[in-house]
């Protein structure tokens, strides 16, 4: 991310790796744009104070994207812990020192979030304990903020796991952007709604693609938590995999003879897929 008129004398070694790179505007809207597995550049060589904004938003919000701030010589006396930075490279860096790095940031990335499959479960779950709440293989812990996936742990954010268990507290109502940013984010607050949508889309990835559906989209509304049915089926769908209608019920044949009936016509929403991207590490 960066201002500059020019984004490849930020960090002029970056060019010469072989890595995807994407230049994004130094500003909040372009979390949004970020793709999945993300290693994120941050130029502070001309603008200290609006990268520090940028960064102590990305800490409020819980985004959990490495973030690798180029600096020049003179902005290492004013960096800290306080700015959530992975590592900090100098924008002369030679080309084996920014490899080195971006290594250094992938294998603990891995080391942090093994791609291990997770293990059915081998036997039935035990009854949800006071402050438990479960939602068919989902077990969300309000008392301990842990959540778990078929009895394996998720790594959540804070923000990421409070606006889990506000959906999860709440299953099948509609919250819109606006709703959730006041109830889960408070009225203090001051960033924007897309930070909703940004925490709902890592929320779904750390779900993985069996189990996205549980937080749903109501187009031009919100997102609800659409709690799986107690048999394993996905929500709205019987043994056969057709539509049913919200609580499960069939349709009631229709008995009024033929000459009598009359046609009406019907209208039905089929809910849209969400494609994961894939592929390696985007800078």
């Amino acid at each position: 991310m960066t201002f500059a008129k020019d984004p490849a004398t930020v960090l002029p070694a970056l060019a010469l790796l072989s890595y995807r790179v994407r230049v994004l505007p130094l500003d909040a809207d372009s979390l949004v744009k970020m793709p999945e597995d993300t290693i994120l550049f941050v130029d502070a060589c001309d603008d200290l104070a609006s990268a520090k904004t940028l960064c102590s938003l990305m800490r409020a919000s819980g985004l959990g994207t490495p973030v690798i701030l180029v600096l020049s010589e003179g902005g290492f006396t004013v960096v800290n812990r306080d700015w959530g930075l992975t590592d900090i490279v100098v924008r002369t860096a030679s080309p084996a020192e920014v490899e080195a790095r971006l290594r250094l940031v992938i294998e603990g990335g891995r080391r942090s979030h093994p791609s291990a499959p997770i293990p059915a479960a081998s036997q039935a779950e035990p009854e949800p304990e006071e402050g438990q709440i479960r939602a068919g293989d989902l077990l969300v812990d309000t008392d301990g903020y842990t959540a778990r996936l078929r009895g394996q742990p998720i790594d959540l954010a804070y923000k990421e796991f409070e606006l889990l268990k506000y959906l999860v507290q709440h299953p099948g109502r509609v919250f819109t952007r606006a709703q959730l940013l006041q109830e889960v984010w408070g009225y203090d607050y001051y960033g924007g709604t897309r930070t909703v949508d940004v925490h709902i889309r890592r929320l779904r990835a750390k779900l993985g693609g069996e189990y996205e559906h549980l937080i749903g989209t109501v187009r031009n509304v919100g997102y609800r938590f659409d709690p799986a049915d107690t048999d394993g089926q996905e929500p709205g769908k019987d043994g056969s995999g057709r539509q049913t209608p919200k609580g499960g019920q069939e349709p009631t044949q229709d008995t009024t003879p033929p000459d009598r009936q009359t046609h009406k016509a019907s209208r039905s929403k089929h809910p849209h897929a969400n494609s994961g991207h894939g592929g390696g590490k985007t800078v």
